[in-house]
C-alpha cells in the first residue's frame, strides 16, 4: 500500500468543481443571447406611438391605410408618412383601451382602411425569458448538492472537519522550548517513536496508543506540549478545538468528527490534536433535559471512531483538558484515552527552567538570578512564570534601560502576585493607621507562630483590590498541609481583626476583615469535612457539593447528612475558629511592642521587606530613609477625601492554587480591604 503524501493537504473533488463553473458559463452565455436576440429582433424602421385618442383623430382625417390587430395592440401605416417633431413616421402603433368593439371595424371598413389580424405567438426567447428564473433555481439548488457532496472548504460545508493541517511552513516548536514538564515530554516522546518506527514496538506485541489526554490546570502548557509534539513528529498534524465540533445545525458535531478521521486514516499515520475535549466530552445524561441532544451525539460518534467497529489503525488521538472530572467514562478507558498525561504546576527546578526559556528572548543584566526568582515564585504556572518575563521587559523598556535588571523581574513579580499599584488612591491619615496596624497585627502572627511560612512582604500601599498586603512564601513547595500550620494559619487570618480591636477598640473594627473571616470559615470547614480534622466528626467525609450542577449527579442522589451531623459540622468549625481567634489575641498580647513598631514603619515607609521586618523582629531601629526617599515621601499628598467603597475583597491564598487548600494565588497574600456594605 503506497503512503500518502503526509504535508498534501486533502483536496475537493475537481470535477465536480470544473461541472458547476461549466454550468455557470453556460448560464450566463444564454442569458446574453436572449438579450441580444431581443435587440435584434426590433424594427428598422421608425414607429410612431399613438395614443388612442390621437388613433382616432388620425382616422378620422382619413390618413390610416391599414391596421393589423394582436390582442389589443393595434399596428399600422399612413397613407402619408406623418411628420412629427421634425421626422416622417410611416407606422405607427397603439393600445386600444378595451376589447375591438364592431363600432372601431365598421368605421375602418368604412373608411377604406385594410384590417387584418395576427393570433398572438411566443417566440423562443419570450418562452426562455419566461423560464428563465426557474432555471436559475433549479441551478443554484444544483449547485449547493455539487458543493456539499463535493468536499473542500466552500460555502455550506457544515458536515466538514474544520481541522487544520499543520503544513511544514508552520515555525515548529520543539521539546527544548518545553521545560518544567520532563514526565510528560518522555511520554509524549515515545508516542513520536510510536509513529516514526511502529515496527520497533509491534515485533513485541505493542501497538500504537489510540489516544492521549493531556491534564492539568490552566497555564501548565499542554496547548504547548502538543505544538511540540507537532514539531517533533515530522508526521501529518491535524489541530482542532473541541467547540469546533457543534455548529447551530443537528447532527454537523457527528459529521465533523467522522469526517475528521476520514482524513486522519488518508493521512495514517499522523496526529489529531483536540483542544479542550471537554466543550464535546462531557458526561452523558446529565442535566435536567433529555440525552438526546446535539453534543452527545457528537461525544457517541467520538467514541465509535476512536474504538468501535471499525479500527482507526495509525490514527492518534491527543487531546487537552483541564477538567478531567466531567469526562465521560466511556471516553477515559483504555482503548480510547490509553494514556492520561498529568502536567502539573512545575517545582523549583521546573519553574527556573521555564524562566530560561522564556529569558533567551530578553537581553539581562549581570545581576539577575533566575534561581532566585524560581524559588519566589512557589505554585506558579508557566503562564504565569511567562507573564513575569514579559512585564520585567515591559518595565525596563519604560524606563529606557538597556537591559532587564533583577530589580525589574522582583517588580514584575510583584505585579503579577500581588496586583499592580494603585499609586492614584491616596488614602486619608486614619484609613493609613487602621491599614498599618490590621497588616501589623497579620505580619507579628506570622513572624511569632512557628511552622508558619516566612512573611515575604508587607506593604501599606493599596495594590490591586486591596489597601495592604501581607504576603508569605513557603522555603519550599508544598503538596500537603499539616493540622499545626493550618491552625497557625487560621490565627493568622484573625491577625488584622485582633489587631484592630487592640488598638481603637472593639467599637471601631472595620468591614476590612471580611473576607479574612470568609477565608477562613472555608479552610475551617474544609478541615472538618473532608480532611478529617475534627476529632468530634471523625474520618467522614460530608457534603461534598463541588460537582457542577450542569452534570446533575447532585440531582438524583438523595441527601446522606442528617440535621444532627450538620448542627456538629457547624459547632466544630465555630470551635476551630474561636481558638484561633483566642491564639491571635493571645500572640498579639505579647507583642504589643512588636505591633507598634511594624506599624510606625509602614507608616513611614509603607512597604517593609524580609530583612527589614528580622530587624524589627530583634528590637532593633531601622536605618534612616535615603534623603531622596525622604523628599519624595513629603511631595505626596498624605490626605485626601476617602474613595468610594469598593467591592474587592482580598485575603490570604495559600501555597498551591491547585492544591487541597483554596487560593486563588500562590504564597500566602492578604490585605486589607474597602468592602462595601
Amino acid at each position: 500500500m503506497q503512503e500518502s503524501d503526509p504535508n498534501k493537504p486533502v483536496e475537493p473533488n475537481n470535477r465536480l468543481g470544473r461541472i458547476s463553473k461549466n454550468a455557470a458559463f453556460l448560464m450566463m452565455m444564454a442569458v446574453m443571447l436572449l438579450f441580444l436576440m431581443r435587440a435584434m429582433g426590433s424594427p428598422d424602421q421608425a414607429v410612431l406611438e399613438l395614443t388612442y385618442t390621437e388613433f382616432n383623430d388620425h382616422l378620422n382625417a382619413d390618413r390610416v391605410d391599414q391596421v393589423t390587430f394582436r390582442d389589443r395592440a393595434v399596428t399600422g401605416e399612413f397613407r402619408q408618412p406623418v411628420r412629427e417633431e421634425g421626422e416622417d413616421f410611416a407606422r405607427f402603433r397603439t393600445r386600444l383601451p378595451g376589447e375591438v368593439g364592431d363600432q372601431l371595424l365598421e368605421d375602418l371598413i368604412a373608411r377604406g382602411v385594410v384590417v387584418s389580424a395576427e393570433a398572438t405567438e411566443r417566440g423562443l426567447g419570450t418562452v426562455l425569458l419566461g423560464l428563465l428564473p426557474w432555471l436559475l433555481f433549479i441551478a443554484f439548488w444544483i449547485w449547493i448538492f455539487r458543493t456539499m457532496q463535493g468536499g473542500g472548504n466552500r460555502a455550506f460545508q457544515f458536515g466538514k472537519s474544520q481541522a487544520k493541517l499543520i503544513s511544514p511552513d508552520t515555525p515548529k516548536v520543539t521539546f527544548a522550548d518545553v521545560a518544567g514538564a520532563d514526565e510528560a515530554k518522555e511520554e509524549l516522546q515515545e508516542v513520536i517513536e510510536f509513529l516514526k518506527d511502529p515496527e520497533k514496538f509491534s515485533r513485541l506485541g505493542g501497538r500504537l496508543p489510540k489516544g492521549v489526554l493531556l491534564v492539568g490546570p490552566p497555564g501548565t502548557g499542554k496547548t504547548l506540549l502538543a505544538r511540540a509534539v507537532a514539531g517533533e513528529a515530522g508526521r501529518p498534524f491535524f489541530q482542532m478545538s473541541g467547540s469546533d465540533f457543534v455548529e447551530m445545525f443537528v447532527g454537523v458535531g457527528a459529521s465533523r468528527v467522522r469526517d475528521l478521521f476520514e482524513q486522519g486514516k488518508a493521512h495514517a499515520p499522523c496526529i489529531i490534536f483536540v483542544d479542550e475535549i471537554d466543550a464535546v466530552g462531557r458526561h452523558r445524561g446529565a442535566g435536567l433535559g433529555g440525552g438526546h441532544d446535539e453534543r452527545e451525539q457528537t461525544l457517541n460518534a467520538l467514541l465509535v471512531q476512536m474504538d468501535g467497529f471499525e479500527s482507526n489503525e495509525g490514527v492518534i488521538l491527543l487531546a487537552a483538558t483541564n477538567r478531567p472530572d466531567v469526562l465521560d467514562p466511556a471516553l477515559l478507558r483504555p482503548g480510547r484515552f490509553d494514556r492520561q498525561v498529568v502536567v502539573d504546576a512545575p517545582d523549583v527546578r521546573g519553574r527556573e527552567g521555564i524562566l530560561r526559556v522564556h529569558a533567551k528572548k530578553i537581553p539581562l543584566a549581570d545581576d539577575v538570578e533566575l534561581s532566585l526568582i524560581a524559588r519566589g515564585t512557589p505554585g506558579m504556572s508557566g503562564a504565569d512564570l511567562e507573564n513575569i518575563c514579559n512585564e520585567a521587559a515591559l518595565l525596563a523598556a519604560r524606563r529606557d534601560g538597556e537591559r532587564v535588571s533583577m530589580n525589574d523581574f522582583e517588580q514584575a513579580k510583584d505585579k503579577v502576585m500581588l496586583g499592580t499599584e494603585r499609586k492614584s488612591l491616596v488614602l486619608t491619615e486614619d484609613e493609613r493607621r487602621l491599614t498599618a496596624y490590621h497588616e501589623a497585627g497579620h505580619a507579628v502572627l506570622g513572624l511569632r507562630i512557628p511552622g508558619l511560612d516566612p512573611v515575604h512582604k508587607v506593604t501599606i500601599v493599596p495594590r490591586g483590590r486591596a489597601l495592604g498586603i501581607t504576603a508569605s512564601l513557603p522555603k519550599e513547595d508544598r503538596h500537603s498541609y499539616r493540622k499545626e500550620w493550618m491552625e497557625g494559619q487560621l490565627a493568622m487570618l484573625f491577625g488584622g481583626r485582633v489587631a484592630e480591636e487592640m488598638i481603637f477598640g472593639p467599637e471601631a473594627i472595620t468591614t476590612g476583615a471580611g473576607n479574612d473571616i470568609e477565608r477562613a470559615t472555608e479552610m475551617a470547614r474544609r478541615m472538618v469535612t473532608s480532611f478529617g480534622m475534627s476529632e468530634v466528626v471523625g474520618l467522614v467525609a460530608i457534603g461534598n457539593n463541588e460537582q457542577e450542577v450542569f452534570l446533575g449527579r447532585e440531582i438524583a442522589q438523595r441527601r446522606t447528612v442528617s440535621e444532627y451531623t450538620q448542627r456538629v459540622v457547624d459547632e466544630e468549625v465555630k470551635r476551630f475558629l474561636d481558638a484561633a481567634h483566642a491564639k491571635a489575641h493571645e500572640v498579639l498580647n505579647k507583642n504589643k511592642d512588636l505591633i507598634e513598631s511594624i506599624a510606625q514603619a509602614l507608616l513611614d515607609r509603607e512597604t517593609l521587606d524580609r530583612a527589614q521586618l528580622e530587624v524589627l523582629e530583634r528590637g532593633e531601629e531601622l536605618p534612616p530613609l535615603p534623603v531622596e526617599s525622604v523628599e519624595e515621601e513629603e511631595s505626596l499628598p498624605l490626605t485626601k477625601p476617602a474613595a468610594e467603597p469598593e467591592k474587592a475583597k482580598p485575603g490570604l491564598a495559600l501555597p498551591g492554587g491547585e492544591g487541597p487548600l483554596p487560593g486563588p494565588a500562590p504564597g500566602v497574600v492578604e490585605g486589607l480591604g474597602s468592602e462595601e456594605l
